[in-house]
């Protein structure tokens, strides 16, 4: 497995190599020590999510309150996805941008999105199927989010080719200028602090 930093501080790309043969194919998209040795400490898996998206569906842009914070190493099992990671940390350096990963059933490639960082994605294919392996397990009172078609942000789902299928609660959700009036955002500082803690638990 190679793994690759992105710009974003926080966010890694792990690429795991395939074992096709006759019976079919064998991958392994977590791999510990490749990550530990990548991010700087083992993942704690809390919790598993499983999502089923159709063509067009985005979810996202989600984050949670730091600390703790949900970190998230997620692969995409069936189908194709377009994920993206956005800097919502408040005084990060490379606040407000955002990076693309695709995520696909071909590669199986991973994305590792630490505490703080926000995330969405897009659906390329019908009964898409992403996986999430969480830090923490789910707080409704600490998930906050930002949403998708936020003009400012300007995420890249003009690709799609069709018309975005969201939920109530992201095509209501604030932008990220309102989010950041709300006291919403993490602090960087608060993830740096997290991100050191983990480190030192080794």
């Amino acid at each position: 497995m190679q793994a690759r930093q992105l710009e974003l501080i926080g966010a890694f790309e792990f690429i795991p190599k395939s074992f096709p043969d006759h019976r079919g194919l064998f991958v392994a998209p977590f791999q510990e020590a490749v990550f530990a040795e990548a991010v700087g400490h083992e993942l704690h898996v809390a919790q598993t999510n499983h999502s089923v998206s159709a063509r067009n569906v985005i979810r996202g842009v989600h984050f949670a309150d730091v600390p703790p914070g949900q970190a998230k190493y997620v692969y995409c099992p069936r189908g194709a996805i377009l994920d993206v990671v956005v800097d919502v940390r408040i005084g990060s350096p490379t606040f407000g941008r955002w990076e693309t990963v695709r995520l696909d059933s071909t590669e199986y490639r991973a994305l590792y999105l630490a505490e703080g960082l926000g995330h969405a994605f897009a659906a390329l294919s019908d009964d898409t199927v992403l996986t999430y392996l969480c830090s923490t397990a789910y707080n409704p009172a600490a998930e906050h989010g930002i949403d998708p078609r936020d003009p400012e942000l300007g995420l890249p789902w003009s690709e799609l080719g069709g018309d975005p299928i969201l939920s109530a609660k992201d095509r209501d959700a604030p932008s990220l200028a309102e989010a950041a009036d709300a006291g919403l955002l993490p602090r960087y500082a608060d993830c740096l602090a997290r991100y050191e803690h983990l480190r030192t638990q080794v």
